[in-house]
């Protein structure tokens, strides 16, 4: 089972149900779950938002960890198998779509560790050069993993690191397997000038919850700006208003309007995915409606 879908459509709290209903276990789809200390921002649920329901990779990592998509992979398929051999039921539960298409399609990712010295030498060339040079290089030897990171230094990075270590291009060690399993897919859907004032609502109350002192605390802990998790939405927009650059208001109106760009990518995704069985959830019985697609599947 996954539950799929933009920020702030009620993923997880779906997940929750589902699980709740069918005798389910929640396995983590979201990137910003596995940071501990990230909590509010992320809107990772608590303990008793989970309704004693199990959740596998939340608070998995130190704030200054790292993941890797290879690294998830093995993590969600490792999770998944003892859902099953527990005889319940898996849920992959979570908005980041890399992820989800990891595990569903069965992709075959190059096990090619960190090296974290090729790394801040590249990240040192991309600062000084914006990111053009690299993408040069990349694209000399490996031409479709360019194409595909355009303008994500990250990934041009991983690429890079992957053809150092390797010598065999990253995008010719790709692919995908056969489906590792039969999978229902759920995409919650609603209408976009509704979702926006969802989010505008969420960051809002998160911002009442004590968003602010969250950021501050794992900032004074030694979690800086460098830090993938410090990217998520809700962190870095505040980071200017921390060094005194930027009013509150103004950092809180940019994470609502870089979430509503964030959103657009995941719809992108949504309507890409034809696998995907849509929920509006703004319709009345949409909780209904996603068990009863549930129990159909699960009858065969």
């Amino acid at each position: 089972m996954v539950v799929a879908g933009p920020t702030a459509t009620g993923k997880t709290e779906l997940g929750i149900e589902l699980a709740r209903r069918f005798e389910g276990e929640v396995v983590n789809a979201d990137s910003r779950y596995f940071y501990r200390g990230f909590d509010i921002g992320v809107a990772k649920p608590d303990m008793i938002e989970r309704r004693g329901i199990p959740h596998h990779l939340i608070d998995i990592l130190p704030p200054t960890g790292e993941m890797s998509l290879a690294i998830y992979q093995d993590l969600a398929m490792r999770a998944i198998a003892g859902v099953h051999g527990r005889g319940r039921l898996p849920l992959l539960v979570g908005g980041t779509p890399l992820y989800l298409n990891a595990v569903v399609e069965g992709w075959r990712i190059p096990r090619v560790p960190p090296n974290p010295a090729l790394r801040r030498e590249l990240e040192a060339e991309a600062t000084a050069g914006g990111g053009e040079q690299l993408a040069a290089r990349l694209r000399e030897v490996d031409p479709v993993a360019a194409d595909r990171s355009a303008g994500n230094v990250r990934r041009i990075i991983r690429a890079l690191e992957v053809y150092a270590a390797t010598g065999v291009p990253m995008s010719a060690q790709e692919g995908k397997g056969p489906p590792p399993f039969r999978a229902l897919e759920l995409g919650l859907t609603m209408p976009r000038d509704v979702l926006y004032r969802a989010i505008d609502a969420r960051v809002d109350e998160q911002s009442r919850r004590g968003l602010l002192d969250e950021v501050r605390t794992l900032v004074e802990g030694g979690v800086t700006a460098a830090a993938p998790a410090m990217s998520s939405l809700g962190y870095r927009q505040l980071l200017p208003y921390l060094r005194g650059e930027m009013t509150l208001d103004a950092a809180s109106e940019r994470i609502k309007l870089d979430t509503h760009r964030y959103v657009r990518q995941q719809e992108t995704w949504l309507r890409r995915n034809p696998r995907l069985v849509r929920v509006d959830v703004t319709a009345p019985d949409w909780v209904e409606r996603a068990a009863r697609l549930v129990a159909s599947f699960l009858a065969g």
